[in-house]
């Protein structure tokens, strides 16, 4: 069952090379075996960075379902996920992730995310794009406020 996902999501990525909408990444959501979602890489068609096929899969898949955590699916997805879709995939509870290339695979076809893992370790003031904190007054008051919230929706 899982390999015929994983064939699913690779045939998503073959498409997705041959039509030009995106790069050579294919992504399948999958509930109680019943597919929820599926979505190529559409970075350069939509001029969208973030939306790589995994991205767009969680998307649509949390549409269709209504909710914004995706507990009890499963993603299949052509590539190991780069560090932005790892992190949604932490963000949307996904149960399980299964990949049919690895991101050395990926880095060997000139899609080299190693740059990004590697910043991740660096502090904010030496990464190759500076991140400057500036300690504002009222910088915590949305931390606050939402602390305060008795109606809020926890994530």
């Amino acid at each position: 069952m899982h390999e015929e996902f994983l064939l699913q999501a690779i045939a998503l990525a073959v498409d997705n090379v041959k039509s030009g909408q995106g790069g050579p990444y294919g992504a399948i959501i999958v509930k109680e075996r019943q597919l929820i979602s599926a979505s190529g890489n559409k970075v350069t068609s939509t001029l969208d960075p973030t939306a790589h096929a995994e991205i767009s899969a969680i998307r649509l898949a949390c549409l269709k379902l209504n909710d914004f955590q995706l507990h009890d699916c499963i993603l299949y997805t052509s590539c190991e996920p780069c560090p932005m879709c790892l992190g949604a995939i932490y963000w949307a509870r996904l149960a399980k992730v299964y990949y049919a290339c690895s991101r050395h695979d990926a880095a060997a076809a000139n899609f080299d995310d190693s740059f990004i893992y590697d910043e991740i370790l660096v502090a904010p003031l030496e990464r190759s794009i500076a991140m400057q904190h500036l300690n504002l007054p009222d910088a915590m008051q949305p931390f606050k406020l939402w602390n305060e919230k008795m109606d809020k929706v926890i994530y």
